[in-house]
């Protein structure tokens, strides 16, 4: 017959457990995946299989016993910082989807929000452009490669260990609303200052000539000059992207 202790089970258990919980807590915030078009028992199997495929590169976890008081600490430890890997990945997004808003109110194309079901929140035309084509580009360029890279090496940085809420001191997740706000404002500043000079000419041209209807030829001109310029900016969008990505991950390594 066989038998086993508890002992036993726990130092089987926890060598997956500790990859396990913080891969699918990392695929249930993180952008593509983690959206509701994705099952849950998709993302519970990817979990499994990057827990059972990263063995070979994790070091030795502690082996602690499955009912004791620090076991909560640490599955809660493992939550918490895949759920900060995958929030710092959803920044990246949120950084490009945030210059496409800025470009969208400076076109005059806000006014044309819709429910998006994908994030469960009003988005707009602009804004959900960029955000479909920078999903893409996350997949071409293998950013979901470097995700799970990230979360391998984010053991060597934050151990499971007795302190489950030591990396917050380290990474100062605070501060990361600054990256967003700044890379924003870094992707759309081209195409926001051609719209102010669009503006400003459109504004001179209706003091020259009064008897014009700016208001009329005023938001197609700007309409086809965001147009445009969304087109020949389009490929230089990988460049903040992957930098901002990249630079994020780094606060895992």
């Amino acid at each position: 017959m066989l038998t086993f202790t508890d002992a036993q089970l726990a130092a089987w258990l926890t060598p997956l457990l500790w990859p396990f919980l913080r891969a699918l807590a990392l695929l249930s915030a993180m952008p593509v995946i983690g959206t509701r078009t994705v099952p849950q028992r998709v993302r519970v199997a990817l979990a499994a299989f990057v827990a059972f495929a990263a063995q070979p590169a994790l070091p030795l976890p502690p082996v602690v016993a499955l009912d004791s008081p620090v076991m909560l600490g640490l599955v809660a430890q493992q939550t918490v910082i895949g759920l900060a890997l995958g929030f710092a990945v959803r920044l990246a997004f949120a950084a490009v989807e945030f210059a496409g808003e800025l470009i969208g109110l400076q076109m005059g194309l806000n006014f044309a929000g819709f429910f998006d079901p994908v994030s469960a929140g009003t988005s707009t035309a602009t804004s959900r452009f960029f955000g479909t084509t920078i999903a893409w580009l996350f997949i071409v360029i293998d950013g979901h490669l470097l995700v799970v890279a990230a979360l391998v090496q984010s053991f060597a940085a934050f151990p499971a260990g007795p302190e489950p809420f030591a990396f917050l001191a380290a990474t100062t997740p605070q501060r990361w609303g600054a990256e967003l706000f700044a890379t924003g404002l870094w992707i759309a500043l081209p195409l926001v200052t051609m719209l102010l000079f669009v503006n400003l000419v459109l504004g001179a041209i209706s003091r020259v000539a009064p008897q014009l209807s700016i208001f009329a030829i005023g938001f197609p001109i700007t309409l086809a000059v965001g147009l445009l310029g969304m087109l020949l900016t389009l490929p230089a969008l990988q460049a903040p992207f992957t930098l901002t990505l990249e630079h994020m991950l780094e606060n895992f390594r």
